[in-house]
């Protein structure tokens, strides 16, 4: 029996042995290192310029498409004021002559307002806080006034020129938009 107690205490104690063996060479074999190798740097840089390259045309588009909504809304702003400062006319609000299409003689005077001559205080009539500026304008020392094409109203659509009156406003702008037609023709 104390043969057999001898005989298991070798065998634990080799096994013992072994394993610390192996143990300390698969330490060694795993280096001890901090931080990252140079390729491993490459190859996360290269992912982050792929991830960056993907998205640029995705910002654009939307950076694009901002200025498309933009000039959508400056758009009507503009036609809807005109608009109301025609119907005022035509209600008689506005003095106009006969020879007169009732339109405003220039975008300005829908800020700076016209008389009310059915009002007895004698009060002006307001069309737009301010004139807003085409986003697409390319001159950044232009005017609000000056960043848009007017039309008159006795101009055709497909040429419109300058006239007496402000029948309706466009882009001056010759790019064509997201969805293929030009600014001028919104």
């Amino acid at each position: 029996m104390e043969m057999s107690v001898k005989l298991q205490k070798r065998t634990v104690a080799a096994l013992f042995i072994k394993r610390s063996k192996t143990q300390s060479t698969v330490m060694r074999a795993i280096p001890n290192h901090k931080g990252f190798t140079l390729i491993e740097l490459l190859v996360a840089l290269v992912l982050l310029a792929l991830l960056l390259t993907a998205a640029s045309p995705l910002m654009q588009l939307t950076a694009q498409r901002n200025k498309e909504q933009e000039l959508k809304r400056a758009l009507w702003q503009i036609r809807d004021a005109i608009d109301a400062y025609k119907q005022a006319s035509d209600d008689g609000l506005i003095k106009k002559s006969v020879d007169q299409s009732g339109y405003p003689a220039s975008l300005q005077q829908l800020v700076i307002g016209v008389e009310n001559i059915q009002d007895t205080k004698k009060r002006k009539i307001f069309f737009m806080r301010n004139i807003p500026r085409d986003p697409f304008a390319t001159d950044a020392t232009a005017s609000a006034d000056e960043t848009w094409g007017k039309r008159s109203y006795g101009s055709s659509y497909d040429k419109p020129e300058k006239g007496e009156d402000v029948y309706d406003v466009y882009s001056l702008s010759h790019e064509v938009g997201i969805n293929q037609q030009a600014y001028s023709d919104w």
